[in-house]
């Protein structure tokens, strides 16, 4: 397994293995908390989609297992019932929002890949939570200026996720902050992008890291100055940044 967030990769470009997104030092200190705490409690239905999920060809898109858990008990604290997803993929995070919300709760899920998502779906469904699950296939950004101009959605959002493409952060932000409740909270993935934050532009990255890298850069500068929000930058997976509306 790489360390510092890296994942194996074979001749022909596909990622061979998860591997960890954690930006611990140690794969036997992040594999401790995997086996300690993560994966004894993992529902089956969570270890069914993320083995299968294990095997497409872009599986570091997935959300890991202690973010994940880390999601569902987020979710709980806050007594979330209507949240919305940004970036879906196979549906490992939605799986996870959609069994720790009550029989009545919902998600908006956008994602521009359906194949992925179906990927999910039956796992999904055989756990029962297929109801809970409003997906949409498409770009989000149309969906959000919809939503901002029918005025009936500002402020409805107990939780919003994420896990997209990182050049559209900032114009995500600028939408999901009108449709966060006050005191709700938006979930940013992948804001310490595979350590690159600190990593000098000059040294050797994988491109899609190199290209994304100045707009999570952005991203976190344009958060930290944001007075509308409390901001809790936490090193679990890739990094997900907390922010919580406060006016």
């Amino acid at each position: 397994m790489a360390t510092n967030g890296e994942t194996k990769e074979g001749q022909d470009g596909r990622h061979q293995e998860v591997g960890h997104k954690s930006l611990l030092q140690s794969d036997a200190l992040y594999q401790y908390i995997l086996e300690t705490s993560v994966y004894p409690r993992e529902p089956e239905c969570m270890k069914e989609l993320r083995e299968v999920t294990a095997k497409h060809p872009w599986n570091i898109m997935t959300t890991s297992a202690d973010e994940g858990q880390f999601l569902s008990m987020l979710i709980k604290l806050i007594n979330a019932k209507n949240t919305m997803e940004i970036g879906v993929f196979t549906g490992y995070s939605l799986l996870a929002t959609a069994l720790a919300l009550p029989d009545d709760g919902k998600i908006l899920a956008m994602d521009i890949n359906r194949e992925n998502y179906e990927i999910g779906l039956p796992i999904i469904e055989k756990a029962g939570l297929a109801h809970k699950i409003d997906f949409r296939e498409g770009p989000a950004m149309p969906v959000l200026d919809q939503m901002i101009e029918d005025g009936k959605y500002h402020g409805t959002y107990d939780f919003i996720f994420v896990d997209a493409d990182k050049d559209n952060y900032i114009n995500y932000h600028k939408r999901l902050i009108d449709l966060v409740k006050v005191g709700g909270l938006i979930g940013y993935d992948n804001t310490l992008w595979n350590g690159s934050v600190v990593t000098p532009p000059d040294a050797p990255m994988r491109k899609y890291v190199r290209y994304y890298r100045d707009f999570v850069l952005e991203l976190n500068k344009a958060l930290a100055a944001d007075a509308r929000i409390e901001i809790c930058m936490l090193p679990v997976g890739d990094g997900i940044t907390l922010c919580r509306r406060v006016s």
